[in-house]
């Protein structure tokens, strides 16, 4: 088994029950991806990708938000995607939202949708799932049109939460495979001056998620 097969036997493994519940659960600890959207704000006609689409939830709420823009989104999960695509006709979106399957450590955006790059890319917590983080950071980048945005949302640096809530917190995520990047903030901030790109990064609720926004200067 190659090893893009065996990630997606572990996603699988994990949200092969919990996809129907997925969106149910989430809403309720998954804070800033919402923001992350609401901040995309693509130009009309732009292409808008996701790195990590789960169930197409995220992609689904950007649509609507952005009906002139084009979006795209890719899962290393067979089942998710199946979830996925089940929602997005659900929405009448088809038109709209392109689905695939690929790793998101080496997937190649040409091969799976006839785009290179991208005006907009957006990852919501799935970094602190994906253990070459660092990688997929990089190759997202470098796949952003002049003028393009990179926007991540995540668990964050946790620097202000209480130590019996940080601890508490990553036991209970380790549970569902999912590790809170740390060294998120560094890391962007070191790809940001390594492709010429401008980094941002704020802290929600006292450290508990993070939205980083990585931008390509307009030509």
């Amino acid at each position: 088994m190659s090893p893009v097969q065996d990630a997606g036997q572990a996603m699988d493994d994990i949200y092969r029950f919990q996809r129907y519940i997925y969106d149910a659960t989430r809403k309720y600890y998954l804070i800033g991806r919402d923001r992350a959207i609401a901040a995309l704000a693509p130009p009309p006609g732009a292409t808008v990708l996701e790195i990590g689409c789960g169930t197409g939830r995220n992609l689904i709420h950007a649509a609507r938000l952005y009906p002139k823009a084009q979006f795209f989104g890719f899962d290393v999960s067979h089942a998710m995607l199946a979830t996925a695509r089940a929602h997005v006709a659900r929405a009448g979106l088809q038109d709209r939202i392109t689905l695939a399957q690929a790793d998101a450590g080496q997937f190649a955006p040409m091969l799976l949708f006839g785009h290179e790059k991208f005006d907009r890319i957006f990852i919501s917590y799935a970094l602190s799932m994906i253990a070459p983080w660092r990688e997929v950071l990089a190759n997202a980048a470098s796949h952003l049109a002049s003028g393009g945005a990179l926007h991540v949302a995540d668990f964050g640096t946790q620097e202000h939460l209480p130590g019996w809530v940080r601890t508490g917190l990553n036991r209970w995520l380790a549970w569902f495979s999912v590790n809170p990047r740390l060294e998120l903030p560094q890391a962007a901030a070191l790809l940001a001056r390594s492709q010429g790109l401008r980094c941002s990064v704020d802290s929600l609720l006292g450290g508990y998620a993070i939205h980083v926004v990585l931008s390509r200067p307009a030509a």
